[in-house]
Order: C-alpha cells, then structure tokens, then sequence
C-alpha cells in the first residue's frame, strides 16, 4: 500500500507501524529519513520568525489565499498514494481534510483520504488502531499500543500517591504572541504526571488567553512550548513571555521553575511521542520522582527578574 502523510505526527505513526511513506509534508523530519522522502507541500509562512510576525503572516494566508498551506499537485501525482493521511485538529498546524479532497481530485488519482483528530491519548490509541486496520498492520499497532499505556500507566503509578495539595499547578503555553494556553491532549498530561492544569479541561482547544487571566491563574510551574518551535528557537523567543507585565511577580517565576521545552517535536505533536512528552513532562514537575529531561529537550529560563518583596511589619 502507498500511503502519503501530511501530518508529522501521522508519519511517525507510519513508521512505528513499519509503514514507510511515499510522500510527506515539508513539516516531517522524525524518524530522520522521513526528511529524505519527497515533499507534498509548501507553507506560505515563514517558521523562523517571531510568535507575532508569524501570526500575522497565518492571517494574512488566510486572507489572500485562504490558508497557509498549498498542496503540489505534481509531487502530489508522481507519489501515486493509495492513502493520504491529513487532520482535523488545527487550521494552522498542517494541510486540512478539505484541501486534501480537493487536491486528490484535481491531481487526478485515486487515493482515500485517512483524517486523524487527536485532542488525547484515547484519540491516539483509536488512530493507531485504525491505522493498522488500513495499513493491515493490526497485531503491530496493537503492540505499540499496549506499550504505550503500559509506559503512561507507570508514570500514573509514581504520582498517584501526590496528595492534591501537594500537586503543582500548570502553565503550557503553546503561543507566545498572542499568548495561549495549551489544550487538547496537554491537561491530561499534565494530570498523568502529579499536577493541575487550572486554566483549560482535557479535550479543550488551544486558544489565545488574555494575559490577565495568567495572571489570576498564577501557576506554580510554566513551561513555554510554542507550536513549531524547537527548543533553541523558543529559547530566542522568551522576551515576548518574559517582558509581559506582572511576569516577575508570578509564582513560577519566585520559585524559579520556568522551563522551555521543544514543542515541535514533543509537546504540540500529537503522534506516539506524546508519551515521550509526558515522560519528559514529568520529569520537570517531579524531578525527585523521574529522570529530569536532557537539555536537548527541555531547560530551564533562567529568568532574571526581581522577586517579589514580602511586606514589612
């Protein structure tokens, strides 16, 4: 079976299920090789720009040609796939379910359209399932499954015994600017690894936040991970967090626990990697508990800003 992904996430599912793609996105790079494969399309955004001049570039896409992304429709016809692989999760992180039809279509091929739409480890676990279902590749997803919620499964072992008073609340902020707070899969991980998350439910979709509302929430622990970036770009980035005002009086900032983390590849990339992520995850909130992540993946800010003064007597 030739099968095309344009979802990174998708591809790394591909892989895990020994099912190598025909085609990509330009957005695939994990496992490695995936970057050596043809690429199906393009971005009319520039990635290595700041929080805010790529979001106004994503609106002014949308604008002028109705999306961020065009698909190449030649690439598209040498691939030949039988499947094509896209989402539904976000607009602005990968090629839609519509504009895959309408590409297959005016490529002239004959290809099934396989949308994925992950907003938590339950959607994960049924996508890779279904996936072996269309790949016949049954017995292997339902290997990687059961890995999967055995390793997510001993992370809730270790931190079941947290008192809740005792767990940390959360920030994960998947934009900068305009700020946004992480949803989808991200309160669940939070929950899996011993803390809160106050300021969204599982299942909720990532949207901005009026920085206020940070503010009121004041979470113990931030963690920037902006949707595309990787760490060494959120790393650049920081100042549009940091230089917000009332920063240095957040609770994370006194107690020196925020933290920058790679969220192209781990934290926004809702493929088997999510685990990864939450492993990691774990390891930043309970370092006492899990292996603190290499600095590869995540690092703390070091943030310099002054605390907060305790009022005189």
């Amino acid at each position: 079976m030739r099968v095309a992904s344009l979802l990174p996430s998708a591809t790394e599912i591909c892989y895990a299920l020994g099912v190598e793609p025909v085609g990509v996105s330009h957005e695939c790079d994990w496992p490695p090789e995936a970057a050596d494969l043809p690429t199906l399309d393009r971005s009319r955004v520039d990635p290595d720009q700041s929080s805010a001049a790529i979001n106004e570039q994503v609106a002014q896409a949308e604008r002028e040609h109705g999306g961020v992304y065009e698909i190449d429709l030649d690439a598209l016809a040498a691939a030949d796939p039988d499947v094509v692989v896209t989402q539904g999760v976000c607009d602005v992180c990968a090629v839609d379910t519509l504009l895959v039809e309408e590409a297959i279509a005016d490529a002239g091929i004959d290809a099934e359209v396989l949308t994925t739409d992950v907003h938590g480890l339950g959607d994960l676990y049924a996508d890779i399932e279904r996936f072996g279902e269309v790949f016949d590749r049954e017995d292997r997803a339902a290997e990687l499954v059961a890995d999967l919620r055995e390793r997510v499964a001993a992370v809730r072992e270790r931190t079941e015994g947290i008192p809740t008073e005792e767990r940390p609340s959360v920030a994960v902020f998947d934009w900068l600017d305009p700020v946004m707070v992480a949803g989808h899969w991200m309160p669940e991980l939070v929950d899996a690894a011993g803390a809160t998350y106050p300021m969204a439910d599982a299942g909720d979709r990532s949207t901005p936040r009026e920085w206020d509302s940070v503010r009121e929430a004041d979470p113990d622990i931030a963690v920037a991970a902006p949707c595309g970036f990787g760490l060494n770009q959120t790393l650049d980035s920081v100042d549009d967090l940091t230089d917000r005002p009332g920063f240095a009086e957040l609770a994370a900032v006194e107690s020196d626990r925020v933290y920058a983390m790679d969220g192209h590849h781990f934290v926004n990339r809702p493929g088997p990697r999510l685990v990864d992520t939450l492993e990691h995850l774990a390891g930043l909130l309970h370092p006492e508990l899990f292996d603190v992540p290499p600095d590869a993946v995540a690092r703390e800010l070091p943030v310099d800003t002054p605390k907060r003064e305790e009022p005189t007597a």
